[in-house]
């Protein structure tokens, strides 16, 4: 019984067999192989003649396509009369209809896709909502109050103190300041620590300050 089945498993896959390599060879007969055309290219910009890498390059009577690869370059076979279909993303759609007079088996060509532009209406942006909210601005303009003299002010002694005497202290100052006067008792170790009421330094620089007027009061 065994036997007998393995006959039959063995003939079936035989069958199955030649009648897929018949079936093949049926629709080698109908494909004229003469007529086939390697259609290859490059896939560039209308503009700038720049490749476009990755470009969708489809064959819409055969329902087969390719992709071109980093440089724009393509290549696929196809019939004399077929229509091929280019998009890439920020393009226009393009066509193009293989010739159906070539006499040889290969064609070459450079094709160019336009960028899809969309023109968006004229915008134009106003300071201020209203004319009555410009007059309004306008009228309370302080002419002087600039904007170099406004960062003066804030940039001043009085205002940075001002602020600095608001913010609390954080881990980033707190190292910061227990890392310098570690390092200033290691530079002055072993002698006397640094008093800048002896420095003759400091007292000529305090000096020429107050004769070029620099320590009055602003």
């Amino acid at each position: 019984m065994l036997y007998k089945n393995n006959i039959t498993f063995i003939f079936s896959v035989l069958t199955l067999l030649f009648t897929t390599i018949s079936h093949a060879q049926t629709e080698e007969e109908f494909i004229d192989t003469n007529q086939l055309i390697q259609l290859s290219g490059v896939v560039v910009a209308e503009d700038n003649v720049e490749p476009l890498p990755y470009a969708t390059v489809f064959d819409k009577t055969i329902r087969r396509g390719v992709i071109s690869d980093y440089y724009g370059f393509f290549s696929l076979v196809t019939n004399p009369g077929d229509t091929i279909y280019f998009s890439y993303y920020g393009h226009k759609t393009t066509t193009f209809i293989v010739p159906d007079t070539l006499t040889a088996n290969r064609y070459s060509i450079i094709h160019m896709m336009p960028k899809d532009t969309v023109n968006l209406p004229t915008v134009t942006v106003y300071p201020w909502p209203s004319r009555e909210d410009f007059a309004r601005a306008f009228v309370e303009m302080v002419p002087y109050d600039d904007a170099l003299r406004r960062a003066q002010r804030q940039l001043s002694g009085e205002s940075l103190a001002f602020a600095a005497a608001r913010l609390e202290t954080d881990a980033g100052l707190a190292s910061s300041f227990a890392q310098n006067q570690q390092l200033t008792q290691i530079y002055t170790r072993g002698q006397v620590p640094v008093n800048n009421l002896l420095n003759p330094y400091a007292w000529a620089k305090l000096i020429e300050n107050w004769r070029n007027g620099d320590m009055k009061r602003e």
